[in-house]
C-alpha cells in the first residue's frame, strides 16, 4: 500500500475520532467527561491536520472527510445515548469501541514501509491513540462500579 493511501486512511480515522468524541461530549452528562471528550476531539483534529500536511508534502491530495462507517457508529452512539438517557458508561463503551478501531488502523499502518519522517509521526500518534483507548476503557470500568 502506498504512503498516501495509508495516510489518507489514518486521516479518515482521525476525522472519525474527532467527530465521534465531539458527539460523545454532547451526550455526556458529567462536565469532566464533556471536557475530556472535547480535548480528544481537538487532539484528533490536530492529528488529521498533521497527516494532511504529510500528504501535501508528498505532492498528493489529502482526505478531508470522515467515513460512512463512522457516521453510522456515531449515530449508534446517539441512539444508545437516547435509550440510556445519556449514560456515561454507555458512551464510554462506544468511545472505547471506536478507539479499538483506531488502534488497529494505526498498528496496521506501522506494519507498512513508510518514510522515516512519516513513520515517526504515525508512531507518535499511535501511542497517543492507544493511551486514549486505555483511558476510555479505564473510565468505562470505573463508571460501571
Amino acid at each position: 500500500m502506498n504512503t498516501t493511501k495509508i495516510l489518507n486512511n489514518l486521516i479518515e480515522i482521525c476525522k472519525d475520532g474527532q467527530d465521534g468524541f465531539r458527539d460523545a461530549g454532547e451526550n455526556a452528562k458529567h462536565s469532566d467527561l464533556k471536557s475530556l471528550f472535547a480535548g480528544y476531539s481537538l487532539q484528533r483534529a490536530k492529528f488529521a491536520g498533521d497527516l494532511q500536511q504529510l500528504v501535501i508534502h508528498l505532492g498528493e491530495e489529502p482526505d478531508t472527510t470522515s467515513s460512512v462507517a463512522s457516521a453510522i457508529h456515531r449515530g449508534w452512539i446517539d441512539l444508545k445515548a437516547a435509550f440510556t438517557q445519556g449514560s456515561d458508561h454507555a458512551i464510554l463503551t462506544e468511545c472505547e469501541r471506536g478507539e479499538e478501531h483506531a488502534v488497529s488502523a494505526f498498528r496496521s499502518a506501522l506494519t507498512e514501509t513508510l518514510p522515516a519522517d512519516v513513520r515517526s509521526i504515525v508512531a507518535e500518534q499511535s501511542e497517543k491513540v492507544q493511551a486514549s483507548h486505555d483511558d476510555m476503557r479505564n473510565r468505562r470500568d470505573a463508571a460501571a462500579k
